[in-house]
């Protein structure tokens, strides 16, 4: 008997799209994926701000710019690194503008007071931004207190001090060398921004490729299931405060090399410009959601709007209302977005 060559023709038609379909499922799932991505939002508001920015002005669109931004948000990015650890774990740390301003002085005064050389003394400046942040890290973890309440009261301890130390004024008289970290360059590109990416790239790791990265994750999910889980919570904490206090440490010596002095009383409202680039970024203030390249972007969007405002020519008062609805506006859509 031979077969039904009609009916092999039909079964042949109606597997075509059978074996098509699949082909189209992985790029859905992609769209998917990336439209429920924490990145989503923050890349879109990237793009619709930059094309606002670039029709007020036509000197937005330019390499010069653009490197000019990245320098200018490079100590406010490295800042919101620490910060989103921090965040990550339904944390808060108010301490950062003021630790890196205490960091810097303290570099600035050991070396021109002190006599000590600037390798040591810049390290120094480091290690005491470390220690403010393991206080914190101690005080929350282990003292059980409310993180904005610690930080807030070491930022006002820190501040204090470096007003202190200085007398209330920059100290000056830095050798030369040390502008490099703040205005330097490696080819085209600012030093700041290198360091920037540099650390970036480090927290990416941490937080994408290492268990610890996933025990930050879990704590700012939910610490009590992390905890029965064999996560050392206390721990994760004080390493994330501490990682903040790295980050303020580093700051202060890009801020330093920038100013070329120790001034007591920068970095005042730095805390804030962090957090908001990490909330910007998509991270969820409650903590055990969102990605560090998000902060990057968050930190490089509250730039643009600097620069595109400034070229613009807007009054700086106005700058600050318009940055404040800007920053509202972004959570209240990620939180329905969410």
């Amino acid at each position: 008997m031979q077969p039904d060559s009609n009916a092999n023709t039909n079964a042949n038609a109606h597997a075509i799209p059978s074996d098509a379909t699949p082909a189209r499922t992985p790029s859905r799932a992609r769209w998917r994926a990336l439209a429920h991505s924490p990145l989503a939002l923050p890349l879109a508001g990237l793009v619709v701000v930059s094309l606002l920015m670039g029709l007020a002005s036509d000197n937005f669109f330019t390499v010069s710019n653009w490197l000019n931004v990245l320098r200018q948000v490079s100590i406010v990015g490295i800042l919101a690194v620490g910060m989103s650890f921090v965040i990550l774990t339904g944390g808060i740390d108010l301490s950062v503008g003021a630790a890196m301003a205490l960091a810097g002085t303290l570099s600035a005064g050991l070396i021109v007071n002190s006599g000590l050389p600037a390798p040591a003394a810049l390290l120094a400046g480091v290690a005491l931004a470390v220690g403010i942040g393991l206080l914190n890290g101690i005080l929350v973890a282990w003292g059980r207190m409310p993180a904005i309440i610690v930080t807030l009261a070491t930022m006002g301890v820190a501040r204090g001090v470096g007003l202190i130390y200085s007398g209330g004024y920059p100290i000056s008289g830095l050798p030369g060398w040390i502008a490099w970290f703040g205005v330097g360059r490696i080819g085209p590109i600012p030093v700041p921004v290198i360091l920037m990416l540099l650390v970036y790239a480090v927290a990416w790791v941490l937080l994408q490729r290492t268990p610890f990265g996933r025990h930050v994750y879990a704590v700012g999910g939910n610490e009590m299931a992390a905890r029965l889980s064999g996560v050392k919570t206390a721990r994760i904490k004080l390493a994330v405060y501490a990682i903040s206090g790295f980050t303020s440490g580093l700051a202060a010596i890009i801020l330093t090399g920038r100013l070329m002095s120790g001034q007591p009383n920068a970095g005042v409202g730095f805390e804030l410009d962090a957090i908001a680039a990490v909330v910007l970024g998509g991270t969820a203030i409650a903590g055990g959601r969102g990605l560090v390249l998000g902060t990057l972007i968050g930190a490089v969007l509250l730039g643009i709007l600097n620069n595109g405002l400034n070229l613009m020519g807007i009054n700086p008062y106005l700058q600050d209302i318009i940055r404040g609805v800007i920053i509202l506006l972004a959570i209240y859509i990620a939180r329905e977005w969410r």
